[in-house]
């Protein structure tokens, strides 16, 4: 299973092409993606007009929606915040958090382009699709 990050989703609407978007282009249908709630938001927020946001929420909707946040994994981000904060490391996205924690705790797959998550790749063994 492989979750799919705001930044990778908001490219592949914008049409730019990367190592994420022809991934998650190529995989569709091979592999099982979802999204969470909370990405499904960051996308969504972004259309400016009626129609867009329409056909976004019509095509995203054809993802499993997983609801990212509960007290546990609210709980986890944070504590993986303190102590990347505890390394003087800084982690721009309390969602990005949330999210990292969310694929740590599920044993989840993260398709990103976001460098927070490298953070979390390397201090906490997130799982992302490596594309080098």
């Amino acid at each position: 299973m492989i979750l799919i990050d705001s930044s990778t989703i908001i490219d592949f609407f914008n049409g730019i092409e990367n190592r994420q978007t022809s991934y998650l282009n190529d995989a569709l249908g091979r592999e099982n993606f979802i999204i969470g709630d909370i990405i499904l938001a960051e996308v969504l927020q972004g259309f400016r007009t009626k129609n867009d946001f329409i056909k976004a929420k019509e095509l995203l909707s054809d993802f499993p929606i997983y609801n990212l946040c509960g007290k546990e994994i609210a709980v986890k981000s944070t504590k993986n915040f303190r102590t990347l904060r505890e390394k003087g490391i800084t982690c721009r996205k309390t969602i990005d958090s949330i999210i990292a924690a969310f694929c740590i705790e599920n044993e989840i797959t993260l398709l990103h382009n976001d460098k927070d998550f490298i953070l979390f790749e390397t201090e906490f063994n997130l799982r992302v699709i490596h594309l080098d």
